[in-house]
């Protein structure tokens, strides 16, 4: 079985960097998986069993969390005492928090009209300003360390996806 103690990272065998190649994470994920699924123990003792079932908790947790980019992002700076959504500090810039009401707005009007093409627009630019910030974030966590930095960008990251998703489900919404 896998030693639960072990970061995501060093569970896989990358290096504990934002950036990494994706095709590495997912040869490694399928190795484990196929090393602790608990399929391989059915007719092993029930501590092998257990074991089993926590090893591949352990690891498709870990998958979930390296393959997501704010996921990641949080685990990094995680891994160096930084908590990313601290509660208590939720603070975001004004420029940016009104952008994205101004994009709300427009989603709505864009929904109102069933303008199926004007959502899909935002939705692109919203993915193009999240894949800046990831970009951003790589150069912070990965090249300059600048680990306290990076919470900003983070939560900037975070509220982006979610928009990501609201948009989508507005989109879908109107497809159906």
């Amino acid at each position: 079985m896998i030693d639960l103690a072990l970061n995501y990272f060093d569970l896989f065998g990358l290096p504990p960097r934002y950036r990494f190649d994706p095709a590495t994470l997912d040869r490694a994920y399928r190795q484990l998986q196929s090393e602790v699924h608990p399929d391989r123990f059915a007719s092993g003792s029930a501590a092998e069993k257990r074991s089993a079932l926590q090893s591949s908790a352990r690891v498709n947790e870990a998958y979930r969390a390296l393959r997501d980019p704010v996921e990641r992002a949080r685990y990094v700076l995680t891994l160096h005492g930084i908590d990313a959504l601290d509660e208590t500090d939720t603070a975001l810039p004004v420029e940016f928090l009104e952008r994205q009401l101004e994009r709300r707005e427009a989603a709505g009007a864009a929904a109102g009209e069933r303008d199926v093409r004007a959502l899909t627009a935002l939705i692109a630019e919203v993915r193009g300003e999240g894949e800046d910030r990831e970009a951003i974030l790589a150069k912070l966590l990965d090249d300059d360390h600048a680990y306290r930095d990076a919470r900003m960008r983070v939560r900037e990251l975070t509220f982006l996806h979610k928009l990501i998703a609201d948009l989508d489900a507005m989109r879908a919404a109107l497809d159906d």
